[in-house]
């Protein structure tokens, strides 16, 4: 059962931790995206389960002052603009706000790029706690849930990176408790699929609220079962403009998936699997059958 929290990211005491030179931006994976309606503001009112995966981008410390240097299996879709990526944003905004002076970070891209993975707004979650924990900031001194939402609808649950779930534009969240760890194959059809499009694409959404999450479940079939009835609010409008994520599931079904889902707005898709060595296989097979695809066999964090 999810358990109500303010918006403020509970941090260890960074007054006196040392300072850390890099943090990790973990992917975001939406197990179930209800789209509520369309608000007077122009966003969307979610109701989303959230769990992070181990695959993650990493944020670090470097040399110099106000820069960001991109590099990493997909850096290269990202450099020729990083003045406006969401990295030195965060960076900038927090700076201001501490009256620090804007640092130089290195942002190690290794997730793909507008793929559902909330990738952006993990790595400006994760500069987010590192320039915290770096600059010995208290928690009370750099709200990071009000800079994050300032950035994204997605930043302030990326910054906590552990099982929850998200409603309204994404600021009202529930840590969930005894969530059970997932072994997971999360595929990227080498597709890239905007979010504002999708959105452009939907048709008077009334998805119902997300039911009820039980207090534990007994095993990952159990959570299985919960899970079946809800559904990507998204999925269909991303199919619609990249329908190849229709063969990332089938894929992720014929490789012995107990359950396969789209993730945020596409194109990635995740596959849950009884346990770790079948994911594995599963993400050996897809990779030889698909060369093109980013396939990834990993685990989810629980709480």
């Amino acid at each position: 059962m999810p358990a109500p929290t303010d918006a403020a990211l509970d941090l260890t005491d960074a007054a006196t931790a040392a300072p850390v030179p890099s943090e990790a931006a973990p992917a975001k994976v939406n197990l179930a995206l209800h789209v509520r309606g369309r608000r007077p503001d122009g966003y969307h009112d979610l109701d989303t389960l959230v769990v992070f995966a181990a695959d993650a981008d990493t944020v670090e410390l470097a040399e110099g002052g106000d820069a960001l240097t991109i590099d990493g299996p997909f850096g290269q879709l990202l450099r020729g603009d990083e003045s406006e990526n969401l990295v030195l944003r965060a960076a900038r905004r927090l700076a201001a706000r501490a009256g620090r002076s804007w640092p130089a970070l290195r942002l190690t891209k290794n997730l793909p790029v507008a793929a559902g993975l909330g990738g952006g707004s993990a790595d400006a979650a994760a500069t987010l706690r590192l320039l915290t924990r770096a600059w010995r900031l208290p928690p009370g001194d750099a709200d990071l849930a009000a800079e994050g939402i300032a950035l994204g609808s997605d930043v302030p649950m990326c910054l906590r990176s552990r099982p929850l779930v998200a409603r309204g534009r994404g600021e009202r969240i529930e840590d969930v408790v005894s969530f059970p760890a997932l072994a997971i194959v999360l595929v990227h059809p080498a597709v890239a699929v905007s979010t504002g499009q999708v959105f452009a694409r939907l048709d008077a959404p009334d998805d119902p609220p997300l039911p009820e999450l039980p207090d534990r479940f007994e095993t990952v079939a159990d959570f299985i079962r919960w899970l079946r009835p809800t559904r990507n609010g998204l999925a269909d409008a991303a199919r619609d403009i990249a329908p190849v994520i229709g063969n990332a599931l089938l894929a992720l079904s014929n490789t012995g998936a107990m359950f396969a889902r789209m993730s945020g707005s596409g194109a990635s898709c995740f596959g849950i699997f009884p346990f770790a060595e079948a994911a594995e296989h599963a993400a050996r097979i897809i990779r030889g059958a698909e060369p093109a695809w980013w396939v990834s066999a990993t685990t989810t964090g629980g709480s």
